[in-house]
């Protein structure tokens, strides 16, 4: 099995910064998708990021550019989203996801993986 820990949310001002990991550990494939993805109250999750790990591709959706950097350690097996000049409307839980094998499109779709961390509560104060 697959499992998912997530890290790095907490409290913090506008303007200011978070750094969050997602841990992979289990039985991964050598190469797999893995996405971020918000859900913010009263809003539809969105996805964020998307990785297809070990040369693949990183995609940086529409509610991320701009702000939001995603990395992968192919080494660490770990997925990271650094959010910049965080805005009061980037309050939620963020989440990561996983799926074995190639990503499904660009990987943007909540539905494909089967695999979701518990997530990790951003809070930002204006």
């Amino acid at each position: 099995q697959v499992r998912l820990v997530e890290s790095g949310g907490g409290s913090v001002q506008a303007g200011g910064s978070l750094r969050l990991s997602c841990a992979v550990s289990g039985n991964t494939d050598s190469r797999y998708c893995i996405a971020w993805f918000r859900k913010a109250p009263q809003k539809n999750r969105e996805a964020l990021a998307s990785v297809w790990t070990n040369g693949g591709f990183t995609n940086l959706f529409e509610a991320a550019k701009g702000r939001f950097t995603a990395s992968h350690d192919d080494a660490k097996n770990t997925l990271y989203l650094q959010l910049d000049n965080l805005k009061s409307e980037d309050t939620g839980m963020y989440t990561c996801a996983y799926s074995a094998g190639y990503c499904y499109g660009d990987g943007r779709l909540w539905e494909y993986y089967k695999v979701r961390g518990q997530g990790t509560l951003v809070t930002v104060s204006s």
